[in-house]
């Protein structure tokens, strides 16, 4: 059994048509019916069930499918670790953050670290299923809540814990209180995002375990779009206070939750069944020195 042939039964299994698996593998049908028939002669059992031009995995290509992919995972893996011992500086690094999350956290922090490891090629993408991306292998790392039951492959390094305050106008009424109750936002017209954003929904379980309801909020799209409208005074929002007092606009001023005081708890996470190479293990490090360097700057500035 060569690793090739398991490339062209993968190939077969993803389109399920061995002409176009062939054109994707840029070799001929008959090659690639030749090395699965190899494979199922070694096996000793057929791998697809041949319904006219219909193919379907048997229960032996079933198995031999999920080890496959075990297979090419431990592949990836020791090309990955032998590459980075040849350039440690170099490489890439896929990383997942929650939406709003990189104008806290990421910003002025991948300046610098691009500047500190510039042959590092990293990308950062904003996602409302950071932890299903990660786990799927998607990305190297994962900056999200807390999960209630990780899988047993997700590592989980506690980052800070954040709770979120209102955001209103600085001429705005509330302003001069240093705290209003969490029942209080049904008398206040709210700018919200969308309903499948974090903050969002971290809100309405709020909300929902206070048996209230925000009525007809305002909804956008971007965090800039949001304070935009707490400046023109059109409405309140709910943001983590750690974001306001880092962005530090002059028109905007928080005001703290009481009764509850909404929060959440903010990790890193990553497949501990892949490699993880020296670049990730660095960022990890980075990030964590920079989110306590936020939050001492926070604390000073409140003192």
């Amino acid at each position: 059994m060569e690793l090739r042939q398991l490339e062209y039964f993968a190939a077969v299994c993803k389109e399920m048509h061995f002409s176009r698996a062939a054109e994707k593998l840029c070799t001929t049908q008959s090659n690639l019916s030749q090395q699965i028939k190899f494979l199922e002669n070694e096996l000793g059992l057929p791998l697809f069930d041949r319904i006219g031009k219909r193919i379907a995995l048997t229960e032996a290509g079933t198995i031999l499918l999920e080890q496959t992919e075990l297979i090419f995972e431990r592949v990836d893996y020791i090309k990955r670790a032998i590459l980075d011992l040849k350039k440690m500086e170099g490489g890439k690094l896929n990383i997942g953050i929650l939406p709003g999350d990189g104008d806290l956290l990421f910003d002025a922090l991948l300046v610098d670290f691009h500047h500190t490891y510039p042959k590092l090629s990293l990308t950062v993408t904003e996602s409302t299923d950071v932890y299903e991306q990660v786990l799927a292998g998607k990305r190297d790392l994962g900056v999200t809540t807390v999960p209630d039951k990780p899988d047993d492959r997700i590592a989980v390094v506690p980052l800070f814990h954040e709770e979120f305050a209102l955001a209103v106008r600085s001429d705005h009424p509330a302003a001069k209180l240093k705290a209003i109750p969490f029942e209080q936002l049904q008398q206040l017209k709210m700018v919200m995002f969308s309903q499948d954003h974090q903050i969002t929904r971290i809100i309405q379980d709020y909300c929902q375990a206070k048996g209230m309801v925000i009525d007809n909020p305002i909804v956008t799209s971007t965090l800039s779009s949001l304070l935009s409208l707490v400046e023109q005074g059109v409405g309140t929002c709910i943001l983590p206070r750690l974001l306001l007092d880092h962005l530090n606009r002059e028109q905007v001023t928080a005001v703290t939750l009481l009764n509850p005081t909404p929060s959440q708890d903010i990790c890193i996470i990553y497949r501990t069944d892949r490699f993880m190479g020296q670049a990730a293990r660095l960022f990890i490090d980075v990030l964590q020195s920079y989110i306590q360097s936020v939050i001492e700057r926070a604390n000073r500035s409140l003192g």
